[in-house]
């Protein structure tokens, strides 16, 4: 018995070690060339990308038994009763959308956003399950997304904000990659995609603060505070960062995942204000303070970006952490009342018109609680 069970042990291990060598699913890795251009950035220090601030990153090993209990547990309200139901989009709106700019949630932090006649994809996290296999994560809290991928036009550009698997997905890559112009990443994230199959000259990567011009548009490479990491020992081998997208006649902020910080006012300071601000709220927990917000935080770095309207993500999608569900946007929602901030709470597939911002909060997530 005791060899049946060492030999299947054993298996498991080699069955394991293997998966983590040969899956795609983990991406590249940074050649010495790659690494003699990453030297040159203030962000990276002895081989690794640093956060500016002290940022707290390891966890005891009983933070760590009570996080991994936490997300494979199935404690009450952490994720819908029911699934969530979606507004649904057509290609051919996508395609002959010729007014000023609107964006359209598919829920966590992924967006289509359309501007300046250029469609856009930001975090295009399509995939059901944020993790390189399906038993190592729960499914997505919406049976479909508003447009299949596969039903998608040409993408003009795609910006991802960092390689968490919630953010950027391998499965999501390959279908979208033969119909995407250009890919903006943070340094570093490119070589995931040159492992998928992106060719190289069709993906920039930018340091914090600086920026490119897209045919009118600027897409402008800024701080977060948080890390990144596919593997078992890549932590901090690519850089995270927000975004900003800005237009002729919009200015858009997207945090991606990221603590408080005060870099969210140095951005409000050198680049506000914002027409509209996407600020991360969920997946938080007193275990990890420093690289996840709480509403409140979320609340003042909408505050501190100087945006007119802020509106919640990283949430709604996914169970990344143990709080109920809904907590973080009814949480935000009393805090944005406190402080007299404007807050915008569309349904996933809900058309958001820049110039109109006539969403307002339907607390539509109470019908799926």
């Amino acid at each position: 018995m005791s060899i049946i069970i060492g030999s299947g042990l054993f298996m498991v291990i080699v069955i394991g070690v293997l998966f983590l060598y040969l899956s795609p699913e983990f991406g590249g890795t940074p050649t010495m060339e790659q690494k003699k251009i990453y030297i040159k950035s203030p962000n990276y220090k002895d081989g690794k990308f640093v956060n500016r601030e002290h940022v707290k990153l390891d966890m005891s090993m009983r933070d760590m038994g009570k996080s991994l209990a936490g997300y494979f547990g199935s404690s009450p309200l952490t994720k819908p009763k029911m699934n969530i139901p979606v507004d649904n989009l057509d290609s051919l709106d996508i395609v002959k959308f010729k007014d000023s700019t609107r964006l359209i949630w598919f829920g966590h932090s992924a967006f289509l956003l359309q501007t300046n006649n250029k469609t856009i994809l930001i975090d295009p996290m399509f995939g059901k399950v944020p993790a390189p296999h399906p038993m190592l994560g729960s499914n997505r809290f919406s049976r479909e997304l508003p447009i299949a991928v596969e039903k998608l036009p040409v993408i003009d550009a795609v910006i991802i904000s960092h390689d968490h698997y919630d953010h950027l997905d391998y499965g999501t890559i390959q279908k979208l990659k033969e119909k995407v112009n250009m890919f903006y990443t943070p340094l570093g994230v490119g070589v995931h995609l040159q492992k998928w199959g992106v060719e190289k000259g069709r993906i920039v990567e930018l340091d914090w603060w600086q920026e490119v011009n897209h045919e009118g548009l600027v897409f402008r490479c800024t701080p977060a505070q948080h890390f990144s990491g596919r593997g078992l020992s890549d932590r901090a081998n690519t850089l995270w960062s927000s975004w900003i997208v800005q237009s002729e006649t919009d200015n858009i902020f997207f945090s991606g995942d990221s603590g408080y910080g005060p870099h969210f006012k140095e951005i409000g300071d050198k680049f506000g204000p914002f027409d509209l601000a996407m600020i991360e709220c969920g997946q938080y927990n007193e275990m990890w303070p420093d690289i996840h917000m709480f509403p409140e935080e979320t609340a003042q770095a909408g505050l501190d970006v100087r945006a007119k309207q802020i509106m919640p993500i990283h949430w709604g999608a996914f169970k990344l952490a143990m709080h109920p569900w809904t907590e973080p946007v009814e949480r935000l929602s009393k805090k944005a009342k406190e402080l007299n901030l404007d807050l915008i709470t569309p349904r996933i597939g809900e058309p958001i018109n820049i110039d109109k911002l006539n969403v307002r909060t339907s607390e539509w997530w109470k019908k799926s609680e």
